[in-house]
């Protein structure tokens, strides 16, 4: 029987790795290992220390403690122009008098790389930024936002680096636009092979591109998973409501049994993972899909009462806020299972213990 094949060796290499500014904690010890040729994305809000992680893995900042390795090497102090890296600013840095082509250029340039090398590898990473050849020649200031994101790319890919970091480059474009953007970003992670370590504070975007996401707050990595664990089974509340819509309920341990804190009602509750069995107080999570309008005869784990005040379309799903005495439950059902027109303000709400995610308080 032939060997399995050995799992993906980490390409970057983070242990304690800490960041201060005087007496400020901006990174507080982060360990991670990045694995060759993955797409991994760090979200979180502002001032989480995200962009700070990313300009010393960039080498544009020098850790205050801890260690950064790239295949092993330790590259604390190596200048970014010494990395086998290359970053996607947020602003782009394009060269505004340089057509497409010579933005492209650019870097081979500085290397030597003769004339006509440059112009054949221009033109294939024109194409592989799913642009068309004739906007070699095309002023960068004629490209819309969407066209220079793809230039900006293909041009940090012709410095063939090992490890691409983008900070943020679709933040400034509409939404539309950066749909597409974020399918073909991910095609041509796919397609070169490279690896890339993306920040964004939209979980969104790291829930469409990513192999893993690393949730980051106050300088800390809170929790890394692929984007199904990341959603399915938060480590703490906080993770759980970064990522999208939830309900929230806060429980406490009566006896055998869980009441709510502050909704009404006994509650059938799946202990957080790995907590004491005598565990006081909890938070239970629900995601809006999992909860649903209970009629006559209907029966579920838990159930609570409540009072519809508003209704939204999602497209093909609508949504439902429902108000249970002073907290706000939100359900979301297919257009094919919503409320008939005129249904009553007045409904049951229930949810299926295996449906609920339950967090340590």
């Amino acid at each position: 029987m032939p060997d399995a094949p050995k799992p993906p060796l980490p390409i970057l290499q983070l242990v304690g790795v800490r960041k201060t500014f005087n007496d400020f904690v901006a990174v507080d010890r982060i360990d991670l290992d990045v694995l060759e040729g993955e797409f991994l994305t760090i979200v979180g809000p502002s001032g989480s220390g995200k962009t700070t992680l990313l300009r010393m893995l960039a080498g544009m900042d020098s850790p205050t403690e801890g260690n950064i390795t790239l295949r092993g090497q330790r590259i604390n102090d190596l200048p970014a122009n010494k990395r086998p890296t290359c970053l996607v600013f947020q602003s782009l840095a394009l060269f505004p008098h340089k057509t497409v082509g010579e933005n492209i250029e650019f870097p081979l340039k500085v290397r030597g790389v003769d004339a006509a090398t440059r112009r054949k590898r221009a033109k294939e990473l024109i194409a592989a930024v799913r642009l068309p050849e004739s906007y070699y020649s095309k002023s960068v200031t004629k490209c819309s936002g969407g066209e220079r994101q793809r230039v900006a790319i293909a041009r940090a890919l012709a410095y063939d680096p090992e490890v691409l970091f983008f900070d943020e480059p679709l933040s400034a474009i509409d939404y539309k636009l950066k749909k597409i953007l974020e399918k073909e970003l991910k095609d041509i992670h796919r397609e070169t092979g490279k690896t890339f370590i993306y920040i964004t504070h939209s979980l969104e975007e790291a829930m469409v591109m990513s192999d893993r996401i690393g949730v980051m707050r106050a300088g800390r990595l809170v929790q890394v998973g692929t984007p199904e664990q990341i959603y399915s089974a938060p480590v703490d509340r906080f993770v759980s409501e970064f990522v999208g819509e939830v309900n929230v309920i806060e429980v406490a341990r009566r006896g055998d049994g869980w009441t709510g804190v502050d909704v009404p009602g006994a509650f059938r509750v799946n202990p957080p993972a790995g907590a004491d069995a005598d565990i006081a107080s909890a938070f239970v999570v629900i995601r809006p899909e999992f909860m649903r309008f209970l009629t006559p005869g209907q029966t579920a784990d838990n159930a609570i009462q409540g009072q519809i005040y508003n209704e939204y379309s999602l497209g093909s799903r609508i949504q439902y806020q429902v108000r249970v005495g002073e907290k706000v439950m939100l359900v979301e059902l297919s257009r094919a299972n919503a409320l008939p027109p005129g249904a009553g303000s007045t409904v049951t709400l229930g949810w299926d213990a295996r449906d609920a995610i339950s967090v340590r308080a």
